[in-house]
């Protein structure tokens, strides 16, 4: 088994871990405690490709594998989790699904955009009531002449405020005693397509997060994604690579925490020398550094395997986002324990990663889910 990166796996690496430094990191505190949507940032990283990186280049994308895109997120997620999941829901579940079932047409007039960076994309699937048990939607599409109209709420839209371009999920009817969801595309700014409301969040504060509300919106036949009834497939089919871009986020995250805690335990003395000296801190400082590196190549499996078209890449991804996430938590809290007092104050970064590392075990499906989709492989086989 070889663990070496190509070379231009090493290039998105180097390069984005270089802007992340220059351009992320020195204004993610200021972003954080104003809650300010980084445009600046996702123009530098358009410009990089890393809006479109799993996309082939015959549709504006970067055309990297899964494995770079995990490189990429980890960096940018190091710098700040905010704009790091912002470019993972952009790719992996508005311009993905689009790439997997899109028409020409809707690749042509959605997809490209995305991927050149000029369009940010959302996912409308959870509902106020719809969470985990995500076929209990209530939004519906009901079909008048030529096209659909929608009505219902949609609930934890990341950027929702910003996107222009949303992958919406709606039930269009019921078979066999079951509802029938399908998947539609849908342009920010179509008449009664509004923003609700504006979530204040314990962390990851300058990725906006809002509730959509949709009052009879008018949408077109032609932006039905992947069939009528196939809304499920089409959401399932995306989150793997989802799932991946967490997991990558939570390396970041914890990457940066034991970063931190590793430079604070050289620098603060306690009885007369520096806490890096004492085995109780060398400990914590070993653990977190061995199980940062677990979930790092937990990681770069499940997207080596996504590239491979493994049939079980859904457990690899499911394996590497409940470890790289529960881990995450954890190394955060450690690296609060090794600040002590200070952990708990803003003027130290370990606060802030302990508050973006806290969502990470929920969204893109909750620890207690991929539990489930774990098991079920292990028991299939």
């Amino acid at each position: 088994m070889n663990f070496d990166l190509s070379e231009e796996q090493q290039m998105v690496q180097n390069s984005v871990r270089e802007f992340a430094r220059n351009e992320i990191a020195p204004v993610a505190r200021e972003y954080d405690e104003a809650e300010k949507f980084p445009k600046k940032q996702l123009e530098g990283l358009a410009e990089l490709g890393l809006l479109g990186m799993i996309i082939p280049e015959e549709y504006g994308g970067a055309g990297f594998d899964t494995v770079a895109y995990a490189l990429a997120l980890e960096e940018i997620a190091k710098a700040d989790a905010s704009v790091a999941v912002i470019v993972s829901v952009t790719n992996s579940v508005c311009c993905y699904p689009i790439l997997k079932f899109g028409t020409e047409e809707q690749k042509q007039k959605y997809l490209v955009p995305l991927a050149k960076g000029e369009k940010i994309g959302a996912f409308c699937l959870s509902e106020p009531q719809a969470g985990s048990d995500a076929t209990n939607l209530k939004t519906r599409a009901v079909e008048t002449g030529d096209c659909y109209v929608l009505n219902g709420t949609k609930a934890w839209v990341s950027s929702g405020a910003e996107a222009e371009v949303f992958i919406v999920m709606a039930v269009t009817g019921e078979s066999n005693g079951k509802k029938q969801i399908t998947s539609f595309i849908v342009e920010g700014g179509t008449k009664g397509f509004t923003v609700a409301s504006h979530e204040h969040k314990m962390g990851q504060r300058a990725a906006q997060t809002n509730e959509m509300s949709l009052v009879d919106v008018r949408i077109p036949k032609a932006n039905v994604l992947g069939g009528i009834g196939n809304g499920m497939k089409v959401a399932f089919g995306s989150l793997d690579n989802g799932r991946i871009g967490i997991a990558a986020l939570s390396v970041g995250i914890a990457n940066a925490a034991l970063e931190e805690a590793t430079k604070y335990a050289k620098d603060r003395t306690a009885f007369g020398r520096p806490i890096a000296e004492f085995q109780a801190i060398q400990h914590k400082l070993a653990d977190m550094a061995m199980n940062t590196e677990a979930a790092h190549l937990l990681t770069l499996r499940a997207a080596a395997m996504k590239d491979a078209n493994h049939k079980q890449t859904g457990v690899f991804s499911a394996q590497a986002k409940l470890f790289a996430s529960e881990n995450a938590n954890k190394v955060c809290a450690e690296a609060i324990q090794i600040h002590g007092g200070n952990g708990y104050s803003r003027h130290y970064n370990v606060e802030k990663y302990y508050r973006d590392a806290r969502i990470t075990t929920i969204y893109e499906g909750t620890s207690e889910m991929q539990r489930i989709i774990i098991s079920r492989g292990i028991l299939k086989d």
